[in-house]
């Protein structure tokens, strides 16, 4: 296995996540600036952050496959909310349920940061994910 996730003892738990994520392996791949778009650039579930977050990561899954990669392999994920409030937290978590179901992303979920922005480059983007992984 090239990816170790673990979550030591004495760091706060629980979380949906890991902290901490070891890797081997000379293959690095970096999938950036998915965002709730489909094949021919349309905007999918608009004014939807739940939505927007499931296609966000199915885009981040066809990206990582790209590469010969999936959701096993990835170190850290990184997602970019506009205007973000805790009051949006149920919203975006129920994203991250409905794609681990559909994509098979392992759970608890690799080292992941939510970083709240006040906009992304289009008005209708609510999210955004990049992702990192490591392959032999």
């Amino acid at each position: 296995m090239t990816v170790q996730l673990l979550s030591p003892e004495g760091m706060f738990q629980p979380v949906p996540y890991h902290h901490v994520s070891i890797a081997t392996g000379s293959r690095h791949v970096h999938v950036a600036g998915q965002i709730a778009r489909d094949a021919e650039g349309k905007p999918v579930a608009t004014g939807d952050l739940t939505g927007q977050v499931v296609q966000a990561l199915r885009n981040t899954a066809r990206g990582l496959a790209g590469a010969g990669a999936d959701f096993t392999d990835v170190v850290r994920l990184r997602f970019f909310a506009t205007r973000w409030s805790p009051e949006k937290m149920d919203d975006f978590m129920a994203g991250i349920a409905q794609a681990t179901d559909e994509l098979g992303i392992p759970q608890p979920l690799p080292p992941v940061s939510l970083i709240g922005v006040d906009y992304l480059f289009e008005p209708d983007v609510l999210v955004e994910v990049e992702a990192f992984a490591v392959l032999d």
